[in-house]
């Protein structure tokens, strides 16, 4: 999403972290719309497909913001995905909803408590500027469950550090899961996912645009990402198309 450390990468997925960014709120209205290709799309420390395009498109006002946000693999077995995020940002402090949506499911207009394909997220956070603190609840929608079989109202907590070494720009983030929940580091080995408190992302990436011509340059990153709790790695390249 613009105006976010990606959620994707959220990481954002579009961008470098997935934790929102915050801004002084604007007497106009902005706009903005991208698209990323990414190698592999890796979700807090969760692989969720192989090389992706994802769009995004942004409008904000006086803080407020609505965001629009997919992923399509490339490979045709790959879950396409789509968000909506509304936001609002004041100073240092930000707080969200989110709506993810996947179409290995229940149709976009599926609401129902035992029959929808959409997950409901509430965010909070503050960026301090050499750190930014994430928390993330999901609250209705196709949740994750505990050991009990209740829902789990998963939860992930995020810290991202970012940083200036050898002429590029470098973020260092850490997430974790609090609490058991089969939404994270479900594996075909333990379904169940999460059991208790589990580091699920240990992450360093970095930035550097390419100068193509006087008035563009093409953004590129990448990122190394372990999974503690599953012991996955991966390395991912991307770059912002425009």
């Amino acid at each position: 999403m613009i105006g976010t450390l990606q959620h994707k990468a959220m990481a954002l997925a579009g961008c470098l972290m997935l934790c929102p960014v915050a801004t002084m709120a604007q007497d106009k209205v902005t706009a903005d719309a991208g698209a990323e290709l990414v190698s592999g799309y890796i979700w807090r420390g969760q692989d969720l497909g192989n090389v992706s395009l994802q769009p995004t498109l942004t409008i904000g006002y006086k803080g407020l913001s609505l965001s629009g946000w997919g992923s399509v693999g490339l490979d045709k077995d790959d879950t396409k995905e789509f968000d909506l995020t509304l936001g609002y940002a004041v100073g240092g402090f930000h707080v969200a909803v989110t709506d993810y949506w996947f179409n290995n499911g229940a149709g976009y207009f599926h609401y129902g408590a035992r029959n929808t394909a959409h997950v409901f997220e509430a965010n909070a956070g503050y960026d301090f500027g050499f750190l930014s603190v994430n928390w993330f609840t999901n609250f209705a929608g196709n949740d994750g469950v505990n050991r009990d079989g209740n829902r789990a109202y998963s939860s992930y907590v995020s810290l991202a550090a970012p940083f200036r070494l050898g002429g590029l720009d470098w973020t260092a983030e850490v997430g974790a899961v609090p609490w058991a929940t089969s939404f994270y580091n479900a594996t075909a080995d333990d379904p169940a996912g999460a059991d208790g408190f589990e580091v699920s992302h240990v992450g360093i990436g970095a930035s550097k645009a390419i100068r193509i011509t006087e008035h563009y340059s093409l953004p590129l990153f990448a990122r190394a990402v372990w999974n503690p709790a599953t012991e996955g790695a991966y390395f991912v390249f991307g770059l912002r198309l425009f």
